[in-house]
Order: structure tokens, then C-alpha cells, then sequence
């Protein structure tokens, strides 16, 4: 018996040490290595393609724009993110799994089937609302507001399926405590809700921020051909690349990476600071 104990607790070791490897195996292959290589040619000449790089005025704009669209697409998300989870988890109308299947869309939905949807839409030459638009002077596609609305679209479900657990988690007791002791909307909002999913907003922003800053599929439809104007960092990546300035390529690739890598940083230092399941008190 004890031998045959021992010999299936070694099985088990072996086993979980097995699955281990593999899997961190599976990591670095799928992960580490490709990232590692892109910081060893970023870095091969020192800081030299980091320096040049940052010295075309080109990729200093490119890099610009990203960090303004993925704010402004963050921004609306935010404010859409967080009134779709309560809308979702406090209310019950007809269609409401259907908006909940809307909402997570974009992660079954190619970016690049939602920049075509979007050109589709707001072409200013045959697009059902784009020549309308396009008359009064308005541009959405081949312009800055079609790129923030597709990355808008690829980013919104980071936010909401950040929100709407821990709404479920929470209940509605402490709200419904608040409006029997006076408070109207509002102050209930700010005063019982919004504490209690502070820490799932903070986290839905931080990855819906990582997301924006790195979108290509549905940007590269919506933005068009325009080089330079309307041209993202990761537009600039591709172009750079195809035109054998690889060390251009190679340090803004490395500055979205390290971008996204600070972005996750900041999840995991807040994440452990307080717990975004804990219950809020009702201020009286």
C-alpha cells in the first residue's frame, strides 16, 4: 500500500511538473520570445534607433495621436461602460441579452469586418450617414473621429465585463437602504455604487487603455492611405516595416510594448492596495 502511494504521489509530481513546463513553455513561445526579440533589435545599436526614431517628426505625431484617440476612446467607454453595466445588472427590459450579445461582439468580430462596417456607414460618398455628414462639412471616415469610434468598438467590452461582476457581486441593498433614507440618484450613485466598482473601473480603463493604444485592424480600414495625417503608431509600424526602416519600426513596436507592460504593472500594483469586492458603507 505504501509503495503504491508513493508511486502515485511520484505520477503526480511528475505530472503537475509536466503541465508546468508546458505551459510556460507554451508562454515563452507564444509571448516572451517574440517580445524579447523585439527588444534585442530595438537595442542591438544601443539607443541609436530609439534616438532616430524619436527624431522623425513623423513617428513623434504617429505616437501623439495614438495616446490622444486611445484617451478620447477610453473616455467614451467609460462613461457608455459604466451606464451599460448598470443598465444591464439593475434593470430587466425586453432585448437585454441581445445588448449584452452586442456588447461582446467585438471580441468575436474581426477589427477589420468593424473598420469596413464603418466605412460602409460613413463613407462621405455613398455611406448612409457619411454624406449627409459630409455635406455639412463633418468627416468621420479617412479622419480622426472614425478612428476613435473603431477603436471605441474593439475596447468597450474591457470595461463592461470589468463592471458588470462585481455590480452582481454587490447587490442593490445598500442602494435601496440609501433611497429609503433620502438620497436621490445621484447621491446614491456616488455615494454606495461608484465606491463599490471604483477598482473595476480602474482596472476596465487601464486594459481598455493597453487595447487602444495597440488597435490595427479596424484603424487601418477607417484611416485609409494617409500617411502621416491620420497615421497611428501601429499604421507607422507596418508602413516603416514594408519600407525596410525596420529600426523605426522595431523601437515604436517597442514603445507600444512598453506601454501595454506599464499599463498591466499598474493593474497588478493597485490590484493587491484594496479589494474591489468590498462592500461600501452607506453614508447617511
Amino acid at each position: 500500500m505504501a509503495s503504491a502511494s508513493a508511486a502515485v504521489g511520484n505520477r503526480s509530481v511528475a505530472l503537475t511538473w509536466f503541465l508546468r513546463v508546458l505551459v510556460v513553455g507554451y508562454l515563452v513561445m507564444i509571448v516572451a520570445l517574440p517580445t524579447g526579440l523585439v527588444a534585442q533589435n530595438t537595442f542591438k545599436d544601443g539607443l541609436g534607433g530609439l534616438r532616430t526614431a524619436l527624431s522623425d517628426p513623423d513617428v513623434v505625431h504617429s505616437l501623439l495621436l495614438t495616446v490622444r484617440v486611445a484617451v478620447m476612446a477610453v473616455a467614451i467607454n467609460l462613461v457608455f461602460g459604466v451606464g451599460m453595466s448598470l443598465l444591464l445588472v439593475r434593470y430587466e427590459f425586453p432585448g437585454k441579452r441581445a445588448l449584452s450579445a452586442l456588447i461582446d461582439l467585438p471580441l468575436a468580430v474581426s477589427p477589420i469586418v468593424v473598420g469596413l462596417a464603418l466605412v460602409l456607414v460613413y463613407n462621405p460618398r455613398y455611406g448612409f450617414f457619411g454624406q449627409p455628414l459630409s455635406d455639412r462639412g463633418i468627416d468621420i471616415v479617412f479622419a480622426t473621429p472614425g478612428i476613435v469610434m473603431a477603436t471605441c468598438f474593439v475596447a468597450l467590452p474591457l470595461i463592461v465585463r470589468e463592471i458588470v461582476p462585481v455590480l452582481e457581486e454587490m447587490g442593490d441593498d445598500q442602494e435601496q437602504a440609501a433611497r429609503s433614507l433620502g438620497a436621490n440618484s445621484r447621491q446614491t450613485f456616488l455615494r454606495v455604487t461608484l465606491p463599490g466598482i471604483r477598482w473595476a473601473i480602474v482596472y476596465g480603463v487601464v486594459l481598455s487603455l493597453a487595447r487602444s493604444l495597440g488597435e490595427f485592424g479596424a484603424v487601418k480600414i477607417v484611416a485609409g492611405k494617409s500617411i502621416g495625417d491620420k497615421e497611428t503608431a501601429t499604421l507607422l509600424v507596418q508602413r516603416e516595416y514594408q519600407n525596410f526602416h525596420q529600426d523605426v519600426a522595431y523601437s515604436v513596436s517597442f514603445l507600444l510594448v512598453v506601454a501595454a507592460v506599464l499599463c498591466l504593472v499598474v493593474v497588478a500594483i493597485l490590484r493587491p492596495s484594496t479589494s474591489h469586492h468590498a462592500t461600501p458603507k452607506v453614508k447617511q
